[in-house]
């Protein structure tokens, strides 16, 4: 073969070669693309769940409850958690996806929950036409919850990727068995609560960042975060596990996992940091039975679950009962000093004690070795800022976080005024009325 055919041949064996690495390189990328939105829509989807989840409990509350001065923070904590269920869904590819009804119930329930809690509602209580409006968010609430569930539920069952929803949604033709597509159609099927029904609504408010910060310590793999969850949660019996790892270099990567039990039939869904191995949050869904335990034994469960955890030095904060489930904030206590923004919630079921729900991510997030400053102003001292009609029930110092996001050390009273419970917080170092709260 002639010098110049050598040179040609070599030619085309190079820009075959370099043709097949780009396509190479190509693939790759691209699964690794698809792998990153697979693990955001998996996290915002279960992150809709477990908020829908609270929302139901939440709303559900107001309804049992008969002091007005209770009712707004409770509103208030409904209007949060509807606005955080609209970003949820707003991360979800659903752009050709009927899922207007279900987005305009959760702006309904934000905009009613905002204008109710921000009013006086010892001068103007809520009307039979509000209390029917949350009756009927109530139920929406619980087929939409039931309805996530079995997304949820079909989804890990069938290894669903919401890739394919994604594709579909672009296609001028979607196909109809898609399970996602068909559990969010049926979702859709609702009949919620009439625009009417919920009355004149305003709202303002911005959505919360769901970024862990940095962590430090050593990297775990996914079998590590497979035995980290088998042996945080509480209910055993698992058939199948799965696990994915997030891909977002903003915030702190985690494993997201879900499993699924037998006896009792029920699944889980849980994230952990891959840093560090942290348990950000599961939620467990089951069937709870006729309630065997009071709210004082679920504390003590929550509390012992904690310590077998290595959560040391929590104390109960608040406290709250959703029919058969009871939901538990705790915060770290040193030296008798609540820090605030370590906390944790626990969901409990009170059939049997056993802890379903926990969301750590605010302890997380706080959690570090700190020096609790010495107050400049002494406990008489800062009680005298007080207004002198209120008794004061209980008084000790407190860690909050400020309107900055900056940690302070407060001196907090637990007071009545005029029949009306607050939470009272003055700055211990210069006198200031930080915070006050009607409980």
């Amino acid at each position: 073969m002639m010098k110049g055919s050598w040179i040609i041949v070599g030619a085309l064996t190079a820009a075959v070669i370099g043709s097949g690495y780009w396509g190479y390189t190509q693939h790759r990328d691209l699964k690794e693309m698809n792998l990153r939105a697979e693990n955001n829509y998996q996290r915002a989807f279960n992150e809709l769940t477990y908020d829908v989840d609270l929302l139901h409990d939440k709303i559900g509350t107001t309804l049992a409850m008969n002091s007005r001065t209770s009712l707004s923070p409770a509103l208030a904590d409904v209007w949060r958690i509807s606005i955080q269920s609209k970003s949820d869904i707003a991360q979800l590819p659903l752009k050709f996806v009927p899922f207007d009804k279900t987005q305009a119930f959760l702006t309904g329930v934000a905009n009613f929950s905002y204008k109710t809690a921000v009013r006086d509602l010892e001068k103007e209580p809520l009307t039979n036409q509000e209390y029917n409006s949350l009756r009927g968010m109530y139920q929406t609430a619980e087929k939409i919850q039931d309805g996530l569930r079995g997304v949820q539920t079909n989804i890990m069952n069938k290894n669903l990727s919401w890739i394919d929803v994604s594709q579909m949604s672009e296609e001028s033709k979607a196909s109809r068995d898609n399970s996602i597509i068909d559990g969010f159609n049926n979702i859709e099927k609702t009949k919620a609560t009439t625009e009417q029904d919920f009355g004149p609504t305003f709202t303002n408010g911005q959505d919360e960042s769901k970024g862990l910060r940095k962590l430090t310590g050593k990297k775990i793999n996914g079998n590590e975060a497979k035995k980290i969850a088998q042996d945080f949660v509480p209910l055993k019996n698992v058939s199948k596990i799965q696990v994915t790892k997030s891909n977002n270099d903003r915030f702190e990567p985690f494993y997201a996992l879900s499993m699924a039990h037998n006896n009792p039939t029920a699944d889980t869904y849980m994230q952990i940091t891959e840093t560090a191995g942290l348990p950000i949050f599961f939620i467990t869904t089951r069937t709870i039975n006729k309630q065997q335990i009071s709210l004082d034994d679920a504390v003590k469960k929550g509390l012992n679950y904690l310590n077998s955890k290595n959560y040391k030095d929590m104390e109960l904060y608040d406290s709250s009962q959703y029919d058969t489930i009871g939901v538990l904030q705790y915060v770290k206590s040193v030296n008798n000093v609540r820090i605030y923004p370590e906390s944790i919630q626990l969901k409990v079921a009170l059939d049997n004690g056993q802890i379903i729900g926990f969301n750590a991510k605010n302890y997380i997030t706080s959690n570090h070795v700190r020096t609790i400053p010495t107050p400049k102003l002494t406990l008489e001292q800062a009680r005298a800022k007080l207004n002198k009609n209120v008794k004061v029930e209980e008084e000790r110092l407190a860690i909050l976080l400020n309107d900055f996001n900056k940690e302070i050390l407060t001196y907090e009273f637990l007071g009545t005024y005029n029949n009306d419970t607050f939470d009272i917080y003055i700055n211990a170092m210069n006198g200031r009325e930080e915070k006050v709260k009607k409980l």
